[in-house]
């Protein structure tokens, strides 16, 4: 990984409102909570902080509203060196929020899209030079699905790798699977898009029929478990996951995804970003907060689990 890759992240950007508790509260029950913290975050948002952090050159494509979360947003990104001039300020929604519950180790999360609704497909074409300079270009599904579509099939046209993290989960249209070099779900978001995976030999198979209707690789996150592959060639692999002390799993996807996009950007082969990418999860899981738990290059290279 000797080269600094560039990588635009088009997707979203919230506020994220961390409530914990020991237990989640059940239908109708009221519980005392232990803490409540505001932290910037949305997919998007995540995955670009994470790159920024392990050294790349990022820039974030998306929109905000004119208040305080969104100065707050943009100042936190910033400082971490993501490129945000190409996210844009509207008038006519608040910033996007995530209230995020926090109990058990696990985290359960419902978002409001706000701005992340007006990431528009002019948007993208307002902002055509930060995909024509990247080396790969990140989108998830929480900005609304003609952006992504639009997003993606302009990366295409300029030859670039596009990776798609489909989440939240829904189903994508075969048009889209059919430009995607590397998809990424986790495995709920698997039995969305590429049909059941009741049992843990189904998720070979669901990504082998992703590759059918033309996705080019798919990597299938598994949590605690690891993650599992199949590559362009038809190539399945499996890679374990790491043992770490677990803090707060908020974010691990996004870590994992902007790993495999800086690991991929930078040349490694499929089942060496994967390992990479896992490792840069891990560590997210070790600290508090999406963003906050994002490791640096150093740390990743460092890490043997």
């Amino acid at each position: 990984m000797s080269k600094q890759p560039k990588i635009a992240v088009i997707g979203s950007l919230n506020m994220d409102i961390v409530v914990e508790v020991d237990t989640p509260p059940q239908a109708g029950e009221t519980k005392f909570g232990s803490s409540v913290r505001f932290v910037p975050g949305g997919k998007g948002a995540n995955q670009a902080y994470a790159l920024a952090k392990l050294g790349a050159n990022t820039t974030m494509v998306g929109a905000v509203g004119q208040d305080a979360f969104g100065d707050q947003i943009i100042g936190a990104m910033r400082q971490a060196g993501v490129h945000m001039d190409s996210v844009k300020r509207v008038a006519e929604a608040p910033t996007g929020v995530a209230s995020i519950l926090l109990a058990e180790q696990d985290n359960r999360i419902i978002v409001i899209p706000g701005a992340n609704g007006l990431c528009m497909p002019s948007d993208v074409d307002a902002n055509i030079d930060v995909i024509a300079n990247a080396d790969v270009v990140l989108v998830q599904l929480e900005i609304p699905m003609e952006t992504v579509i639009h997003a993606v099939r302009a990366a295409k046209r300029l030859g670039k790798t596009v990776i798609v993290n489909p989440a939240p989960a829904r189903a994508l249209p075969e048009t889209l699977l059919r430009e995607i070099d590397y998809l990424t779900p986790n495995q709920i978001e698997l039995g969305v898009v590429g049909g059941n995976v009741a049992a843990e030999e189904d998720v070979v198979e669901a990504m082998r029929g992703l590759q059918r209707q033309g996705v080019r690789n798919v990597v299938t996150t598994l949590g605690a478990k690891g993650c599992a592959f199949v590559d362009e060639n038809g190539e399945s692999g499996f890679v374990a996951g790491y043992k770490v002390d677990v803090v707060d799993t908020t974010g691990a996807g996004d870590a994992f995804n902007a790993g495999l996009a800086y690991a991929i950007a930078s040349g490694s082969e499929l089942p060496d970003a994967v390992r990479f990418a896992g490792k840069v999860a891990a560590l997210s899981v070790t600290k508090f907060g999406a963003q906050g738990g994002m490791p640096d290059l150093r740390s990743v290279l460092d890490f043997r689990g």
